[in-house]
């Protein structure tokens, strides 16, 4: 059992405090993670795997680190942040530090690919939104949204850290380096004072204290026993269907209609760079006009960008494609941190983070199952359109627990805090 935790002495210091250590943590875990894109030529080249052998390592690492989100924040709920945190950067310390010596495609899928997946989900949003939850209140989309940045920021900030140290000392000593940093960071945070960070606003305390003494408190079989729970459920699984069905092939299929091969990587990585500020916008204003309104216009941003690129297909001109950059990459990830924070406004309690790790694995889940199917309608078809066509019917589909279900389509974040 985790011993009571002490009351902080600046709430407000403290609640900024813990928002920039959780966005510091996922960015920490998500760029890690990402900088295996740049890896992956000099080790296709120096080892001679094939690329489908190299490629499906990342898809190992998204399968583990969703499968493993509920664990994730089942332990967070039972020993707390320190052991957490300092297990998954320990974890992601060892991946790299173990990946520098390895000889065999196995080891590689069991150390960047599986044990990665881990040690990013221990970093990242089940255990930050939980820790945010508890000091933010009145603008807790946009301080969750803050932290969702992180996501996005890693690969701009990592990434190319890591193509320095490839260029200039090789790929296995780039992996040994970065893991002997990661570990480095472990002592530090372990040192924290978590304690003060559990602890939560005074408000958050006096809130639970009331909802434990009424014994309606939220456990994981009683959220899913909700239509509250499988609405989130609903909306992460099918957006994430929708946009990855769409976003896996996006640079093969500008490449497919003329656009040169650096244009359509730029146009991609411009369009993940916004929605490190569509994330951030999103978050605020569902804290003032309310998440229904708010997810249902970047839905509609979302479809817009897609039938941009539908349009490319009869008229592959820069225009289109500016089109596609600006709406789809201001709403790419923007609904992750209005669902994040509706889980643990609806479900707090102990149990918050073991509740959405649940809802958040749904998102790999669907991930994986839309760029599956994104990949069989095109290998059925021998086209992108009908991918788009699908893509837009799903997120249509997604977003329909906003206006169907009362208690998601009325939903208003409380105000009066931090």
């Amino acid at each position: 059992m985790l011993s009571p935790p002490s009351a902080p002495p600046n709430p407000t210091r403290t609640a900024l405090t813990v928002l920039g250590l959780c966005l510091l943590l996922n960015l920490i875990g998500r760029g890690t993670a990402d900088s295996y894109v740049v890896f992956l030529l000099p080790l296709e080249q120096d080892l001679g795997w094939s690329r489908s052998q190299m490629t499906g390592v990342y898809s190992v690492y998204l399968l583990v680190n969703g499968l493993t989100a509920p664990l994730v924040g089942f332990l967070f709920d039972r020993i707390g942040p320190r052991l957490v945190y300092g297990f998954g950067m320990a974890a992601l310390g060892l991946s790299y530090l173990l990946a520098a010596q390895v000889q065999s495609v196995f080891q590689f899928y069991a150390t960047v690919g599986a044990s990665t997946g881990f040690a990013v989900a221990a970093l990242g949003m089940v255990p930050s939104s939980s820790m945010i939850a508890r000091w933010f209140r009145e603008r807790l989309s946009t301080a969750i949204s803050v932290a969702f940045a992180g996501l996005g920021l890693g690969a701009l900030l990592i990434v190319p850290g890591a193509q320095y140290l490839i260029g200039h000392y090789g790929w296995r000593e780039a992996y040994h380096i970065i893991g002997i940093v990661l570990l480095c960071l472990v002592p530090p945070i372990l040192a924290l004072p978590w304690k003060t960070f559990l602890a939560g606003h005074p408000e958050y305390r006096d809130v639970r204290k009331a909802t434990t003494a009424s014994g309606e408190e939220w456990t994981v079989g009683r959220a899913m026993r909700s239509r509250n729970f499988w609405g989130l459920v609903w909306v992460f699984a099918f957006t994430s269907v929708g946009m990855y069905s769409v976003t896996v092939q996006i640079v093969v299929y500008l490449v497919e209609q003329g656009f040169p091969a650096l244009l359509a990587a730029t146009a991609f990585g411009t369009a993940s760079m916004l929605s490190v500020f569509g994330i951030v916008g999103t978050g605020t204003i569902a804290d003032r006009l309310g998440p229904r309104r708010t997810v249902t216009v970047t839905y509609v941003g979302s479809i817009i960008g897609i039938l941009f690129l539908f349009a490319i297909s009869w008229y592959p001109v820069q225009g289109l494609l500016l089109g596609y950059i600006i709406a789809f990459g201001l709403c790419q990830g923007a609904r992750g941190p209005i669902i994040s924070s509706m889980s643990t406004r609806m479900f707090a309690g102990n149990h918050v983070a073991s509740i959405y790790g649940v809802i958040y694995a749904c998102n790999a889940f669907g991930a994986g199952l839309g760029a599956f199917l994104g990949g069989v309608l095109h290998d059925l078809t021998g086209s992108y359109r009908p991918g788009f066509i699908f893509s837009v019917c799903i997120l249509i589909i997604a977003g329909l627990p906003f206006w169907l279900l009362p208690s998601m389509r009325d939903f208003h974040l409380p105000r009066g805090q931090v």
